[in-house]
């Protein structure tokens, strides 16, 4: 698919739905029996009820999934009653908001009351009021490609805000104007950049002034549901054109606000390489690399390294003699800029390190040369990298942006090179697992000591010894350790 502009004319007219749109509609409904049941259960209770919002849409996107959101005129308590029995399940966290969730085979179902929320302008938490139509409810929807229904069990398709027209045209406008869409729930915002690269689609002009006028509201989104919505974007199979509307709009310099500052001034005396477009290069070609994982899958981890692996640049960034420009530290820097970062975004410890690892590591190889590397410092590269040791390599591949194809072609070469060497090595030596050849209880054995710091100080000698000369096998490693036993008991004259 060709990517569209990242703005769009909405237009107007109707748009009649192609005969491949009628099939997925009826597929939609047909899915196993749960669509008919459901519809027959809640008219028989004189309820009305429709599939909406992204069930719909992607079905007219020939993309039919297992979760389905339905609307309802029936209270929470009628919705639970008319389900019980049926679903598998039920749960109701979503009570206050009038929903009520439950599962059915494979499939996960969320039913809502029709809704015309109020909203608060400190907060995007609306105070919840009941609507009475289908077409109310689908007004208060981010987008008219989310606001459209089949209503059940007749299969009528409705589509009052011209959500069809959008979704063939590939465009993302709102049901009401985008200023009231926007302030009731900034969210939105952040979700429209989300579908950008979720759906392929453009921004209609409006819907783009309206957040770039309105970036600021996005400050009362609790920093979960923006962390939500970024890991969306950057899993999606085309993040690049949503972080660039990210910051083309203002939003990631209250979100993110390392990746605007990637886009660094150049001058005819300075010139070097733009970071920002280079970072979302390296993310690109990091992507395309994902199949070198273990899952194969895309991977959030490698996709924030990618992103953020030169975010120390701006803040490192000298000018020397000559026009030269240089960076010096920003690996170092930029690990603990992500790490802020992260933290604020409340990501886990775990995806934390990760990320913070490959950023520290992401320039290591280029001390590798041509392969002057000792087998030492292979060891220790392999040690730093830890667990994080194949994203590092997709890391590292992923960061050779240059034009010059016999540049590019001898990196690769040379990075080929350093993992073969990695390959040998730890089949001979058990990389994977990198430790001295005596364990702590040994450590104490040989010594005559317990447990205590000089354990900890014996055994990180031992590991550095390992780390410079490999194996060492049991009984050198003892008589290594008994002679930096004696030395430290000597003090120096």
């Amino acid at each position: 698919m060709s990517t569209p502009p990242p703005f769009a004319a909405a237009g107007d007219g109707p748009v009649p739905l192609t005969k491949a749109q009628h099939s997925a509609l009826r597929e939609l409904v047909r899915i196993s029996p749960v669509t008919g049941e459901i519809g027959r259960r809640f008219e028989d209770a004189d309820e009305q009820i429709a599939l909406v919002g992204g069930p719909v849409r992607d079905a007219l996107l020939g993309r039919l999934g297992n979760d389905l959101d339905f609307s309802t005129s029936a209270r929470p308590d009628v919705i639970e009653r008319l389900v019980t029995g049926w679903a598998d399940a039920i749960w109701d966290m979503g009570r206050a908001y009038g929903t009520i969730g439950c599962r059915k085979g494979n499939t996960q179902i969320e039913i809502t009351t029709f809704r015309s929320d109020v909203y608060d302008p400190s907060s995007r938490k609306p105070a919840v009021d009941f609507g009475d139509t289908l077409e109310g409810d689908l007004s208060r929807r981010d987008f008219t490609v989310n606001s459209m229904a089949v209503r059940l069990p007749d299969g009528a398709f409705v589509d009052p805000y011209g959500g069809l027209r959008d979704l063939t045209r590939g465009v993302l406008r709102t049901p009401v104007t985008a200023a009231q869409s926007f302030d009731d729930d900034p969210l939105r915002m952040l979700r429209g950049v989300r579908f950008m690269s979720q759906l392929g689609f453009s921004m209609a002009d409006d819907v783009a002034s309206a957040i770039t006028q309105m970036a600021d509201r996005v400050a009362i989104v609790s920093a979960e549901r923006v962390r939500d919505e970024i890991d969306k974007l950057l899993l999606s199979a085309s993040p690049r054109a949503g972080l660039d509307m990210l910051v083309r709009t203002g939003l990631a310099e209250h979100v993110l606000p390392e990746l605007p500052a990637l886009m660094l001034e150049r001058d005819e005396h300075h010139r070097h390489k733009d970071v920002y477009e280079h970072s979302l290069t390296v993310l690109e070609q990091a992507i395309a690399l994902e199949d070198r994982l273990a899952s194969g899958a895309p991977d959030l981890v490698i996709r924030l390294a990618a992103l953020l692996h030169d975010i120390g640049k701006p803040r490192t960034r000298r000018f020397g003699p000559g026009g030269v420009v240089t960076f010096h530290h920003h690996d170092v820097v930029g690990a603990t800029m992500a790490r802020k970062r992260l933290k604020a975004l409340r990501y886990s410890n775990e995806i934390i390190d990760q990320v913070c690892t490959l950023v520290e590591l992401h320039l290591r190889f280029h001390g590798y040369g041509s392969g002057e590397w000792s087998d030492s410092a292979v060891r220790r590269y392999v040690r730093d990298a830890g667990d994080q040791l194949t994203r590092l390599h997709v890391l590292t591949r992923a960061d050779c942006t240059t034009r010059n194809s016999r540049k590019a072609q001898r990196l690769q070469r040379t990075y080929d090179h350093l993992e073969d060497r990695i390959a040998v090595l730890g089949e001979a030596e058990e990389l994977a697992a990198l430790r001295p050849d005596l364990d702590g209880n040994q450590i104490m054995q040989v010594l005559g000591v317990g447990p205590g710091r000089e354990v900890g100080e014996a055994y990180r000698y031992l590991l550095e010894l390992r780390m410079d000369r490999g194996p060492l096998g049991e009984a050198v490693a003892a008589d290594e350790l008994r002679a930096w036993w004696a030395r430290r008991a000597t003090p120096p004259r």
